[in-house]
């Protein structure tokens, strides 16, 4: 079922489909939805609520985001985690979901970390694939104020061409050439989202104290191949006190479901199990 709610004056889209255990996934930024679909399809037991987050796929971006906080760009509206973590919460009441498993990859694990902050009374389990709790880094800085640059000078298509290149591991670039162009497709931002999100990603907080108070099961997927994120990065959810299964993919990149979704699924399967014992 597809379905749409409002959210701080934006229309928002999301996927419901399956029965079971409520587990929310959040896509990685510029993909949408479809992300997840070919580790969902893997599922059973499962009731998949798949969003697209503010400004992706059939999400509105809004007209009031905040301008400012990204010292290097100061004209950029800023999509913040508290932004999209509001709008995940806002999800649950619409479908009257006291609480759910939450999955994240990249941003969509950026934003679990701050439902976690705001909401830890609706979450009993996370699930971090190819995400970390660091903040960005100088290099990271600099490259989303050059990043925002190109995406208003009318360079979208050519950053959403470098970030498939880049981001999908080798192995699965070698294996399925094909998943590039699947992927691409997928990447559904307006170059003002992408300036929205590059913004709220610049000035994320350091959720590295948050992990230190996580008493729910963590699961954590890092990508040996992914340039983004690197295992060490992930090793820090080890920390959390409710427990962590940390699992390394040697070769997969930094969009790990969607490149192995059935090795994943089965790591997800099993951890899911643990929660429901």
């Amino acid at each position: 079922m597809s379905g749409t709610y409002q959210s701080d004056g934006a229309t928002l889209a999301y996927r419901d489909t399956g029965t079971g255990l409520p587990v929310v996934f959040l896509h990685p930024t510029p993909l949408d939805h479809r992300y997840w679909q070919p580790l969902v399809a893997h599922l059973r037991g499962v009731r998949a609520i798949v969003p697209d987050l503010r400004g992706h796929g059939g999400s509105e971006l809004g007209d009031d985001l905040p301008v400012g906080a990204f010292e290097r760009v100061p004209d950029a509206p800023v999509l913040t985690m508290a932004q999209l973590a509001a709008d995940i919460l806002r999800l649950l009441d619409h479908l009257a979901l006291p609480g759910a498993v939450f999955a994240g990859c990249s941003i969509g694990g950026y934003v679990l970390l701050e439902l976690w902050r705001t909401a830890p009374d609706r979450i009993r389990g996370l699930a971090f694939i190819c995400s970390k709790p660091q903040p960005d880094a100088e290099a990271n800085l600099t490259k989303r104020a050059a990043t925002i640059a190109q995406a208003r000078a009318g360079g979208s298509a050519a950053l959403f061409d470098g970030m498939a290149q880049t981001l999908i591991g080798a192995t699965a670039r070698e294996r399925r050439p094909e998943i590039v162009a699947e992927l691409q497709a997928h990447m559904t931002l307006s170059p003002e989202a992408l300036v929205a999100v590059q913004a709220g990603l610049a000035t994320r907080p350091d959720a590295v104290p948050a992990v230190a108070t996580i008493n729910v099961p963590v699961l954590a997927v890092a990508g040996g191949e992914d340039p983004a994120i690197t295992p060490a990065e992930m090793e820090v959810f080890r920390a959390a006190p409710g427990g962590c299964d940390f699992h390394l993919l040697t070769d997969a990149g930094h969009f790990a479901a969607y490149e192995q979704p059935e090795k994943v699924a089965e790591i997800f399967a099993a951890w899911l199990g643990k929660l429901r014992d």
